[in-house]
C-alpha cells in the first residue's frame, strides 16, 4: 500500500479548495464576457475594442461630405488622384517637410499606424505638403525613405502651392497658412480626417453625439497627455479606420 505523508494531503487539499473556488468564478466570467481581449496587452489590431456603432457622415446642407477631386504629383513622380483612393480607407494630412512643431509628431503617428495595418492592402495615407517650393519630387522620395514609408497606398504630394491651400482650407476646412511671422514659415492644423472606400468624410460623435469630424494628430500615441493637457487620439482612429475597413 502506498503511504500518503501529510505535506501530500496538504497539497491535495490545496488543489481542491483552488478549483472549488475560483474554477466557477472563471467559467462565469467567460459566460458573461467579462474576460475579453482588451485585457491583453498585445498590440494586435484583433484587441482594439470594437464599436458596434456605425461611424457618422460629415454633413453639409444635408448632404455627405465628399474629398474634393484633387491631382498631384507623389514622392515618385506618379501623377495620384482622388479617383487612386477609391475602394480604399486612408487618411488625409497636411505637412511640410521641414517642419519643426507638430509635422514630426503627426508623421510618427502615421508611421505608427502604417505599421499596425501592414496586413490590409486596402489601406492608405494622403499626405499633401503645404511648401511644394521646396518639397519637391526628389525631397519627398528622401523624406519617404529616411522615415521608413513604404505602404504602397501612401502618398507624399505636391503641386501647384494654391491648388494646395485651396484643398486644405476649402476642401477639408483644415487650416493652412503661410507667413514670415510663423514658426518655419508655415502654419496648419494638425488634424487628420478620415475618408472610407467611397471617397466620404467620416468620424464618430462625442459624447453629445455631435460628430468629431476630425481626429487630433499633434498628440504622441505613446502619450496619455500632452503638455498642454491634450489627448491623444490615434488609439480612436485606429478603431475607426479598422471599422471602415470591415465595411
Amino acid at each position: 500500500m502506498v503511504m500518503i505523508n501529510k505535506r501530500n494531503i496538504l497539497i491535495i487539499i490545496l488543489i481542491l479548495a483552488f478549483g472549488l473556488v475560483f474554477v466557477p468564478r472563471i467559467i462565469d466570467r467567460v459566460k458573461n464576457n467579462d474576460i475579453s481581449r482588451s485585457e491583453s496587452r498585445s498590440l494586435k489590431l484583433d484587441n482594439f475594442e470594437k464599436n458596434i456603432k456605425p461611424l457618422s457622415y460629415l454633413l453639409m446642407n444635408d448632404e455627405r461630405k465628399k474629398v474634393p477631386e484633387f491631382k498631384f504629383v507623389n514622392q515618385n513622380g506618379e501623377l495620384i488622384s482622388n479617383d487612386d483612393y477609391l475602394g480604399k480607407v486612408y487618411i488625409v494630412e497636411f505637412f511640410f517637410t521641414t517642419c519643426t512643431t507638430i509635422c514630426p509628431i503627426m508623421n510618427t503617428n502615421l508611421i505608427h499606424i502604417q505599421n499596425s495595418f501592414t496586413r490590409f492592402s486596402d489601406f492608405g495615407i494622403a499626405s499633401f505638403t503645404i511648401n511644394p517650393e521646396y518639397d519637391t519630387v526628389d525631397v519627398l522620395n528622401q523624406y519617404a525613405k529616411d522615415n521608413e514609408i513604404y505602404n504602397n497606398n501612401w502618398n507624399l504630394m505636391t503641386g501647384d502651392r494654391n491648388e494646395i491651400y485651396k484643398l486644405a482650407n476649402n476642401g477639408f476646412n483644415l487650416y493652412t497658412a503661410a507667413s514670415s511671422d510663423f514658426v518655419d514659415g508655415f502654419e496648419h492644423s494638425g488634424y487628420f480626417a478620415l475618408i472610407d472606400k467611397q471617397g466620404f468624410i467620416r468620424c464618430r460623435n462625442d459624447e453629445f453625439g455631435n460628430p468629431k469630424i476630425y481626429y487630433k494628430g499633434s498628440v504622441n500615441h505613446k502619450d496619455e497627455l500632452d503638455s498642454n493637457g491634450e489627448a491623444e487620439e490615434i488609439t480612436i482612429l485606429k478603431e475607426d479606420l479598422l471599422k471602415l475597413l470591415s465595411e
